[in-house]
């Protein structure tokens, strides 16, 4: 047990030196976001009018829990992109062989990814601030906390998944950018689900993420197209299903 909590707190804190020693993921990573975020803001301005947008909330205001949601879904690749990357330079291997569980391992690893995935989507709170969200109640901060670790959990369980399987760093890139586009689109980040057609809106409400940037703007702004307590229970659900699917193909996984 002692074995095993010394290796999570190990594989956490080398995933946050690697973070913060990345100059320039930790600059794209923050980056991209931000540049939606001011740029989508700035162009579409007072969103108030807009169909779907209640009264009084400005388009940054709506905007931003979508791009911390695509900030999270980003973010929460690099846990499967890492994997593949310690299997290329055999550090893999030599966590494997170590007398820990693999439970452990998918621990450290997926601590590490919540809490680089939070810092970007805090910071990313921040810049909406700046640029004129309204502020949040602290009770919604925290609430909004809560949410942002149940995406990014569940997506750094799918991209373990998709990284037990897989060994090719390139592979696993195109994948994962061919199913993130449709997931983060699909979520109802940018606009505002009514107005969708039919048929794609049957498809959002099957996206985890479409729960949990609803659930971050209830609890950021006060306004949510569904029931906040349906987003953090089918978004709960997501993430204990990932995090399973995730650990067991892990656990399951081959390396040589």
């Amino acid at each position: 047990m002692k074995q095993d909590l010394y290796a999570i707190y190990s594989i956490w804190l080398r995933e946050m030196l690697r973070f913060f020693r990345l100059k320039s993921r930790l600059f794209g990573s923050i980056a991209s976001p931000f540049f939606f975020l001011a740029f989508l803001g700035i162009g579409f301005g007072n969103g108030a009018s807009m169909p779907g947008i209640p009264s009084g909330v400005g388009y940054v205001s709506f905007l931003t829990p979508g791009i911390i949601g695509m900030t999270l879904l980003f973010s929460a690749t690099f846990a499967g992109l890492s994997v593949l990357w310690d299997r290329e330079f055999g550090f893999l291997k030599e966590i494997m062989v170590a007398p820990v569980s693999r439970i452990a391992i998918v621990l450290g690893r997926t601590a590490g990814g919540l809490t680089t995935g939070i810092l970007q989507a805090v910071i990313i709170l921040v810049s909406g601030i700046l640029l004129g969200m309204t502020m949040p109640s602290l009770a919604g901060f925290l609430l909004s906390l809560v949410f942002m670790i149940l995406i990014a959990a569940t997506f750094i369980g799918l991209g373990l998944a998709f990284a037990s399987k897989m060994e090719d760093m390139s592979g696993f890139s195109l994948i994962m950018n061919f199913l993130i586009f449709p997931l983060f689109f699909l979520s109802g980040a940018l606009f505002p689900l009514d107005r969708f057609p039919a048929a794609i809106k049957a498809l959002a409400y099957f996206n985890p993420l479409t729960y949990g940037v609803d659930g971050l703007r209830y609890s950021l702004i006060g306004t949510s197209a569904l029931s906040p307590v349906a987003d953090f229970g089918i978004l709960g659900v997501s993430c204990v299903a990932m995090l399973f699917l995730g650990a067991y193909l892990f656990e399951t996984t081959e390396v040589r």
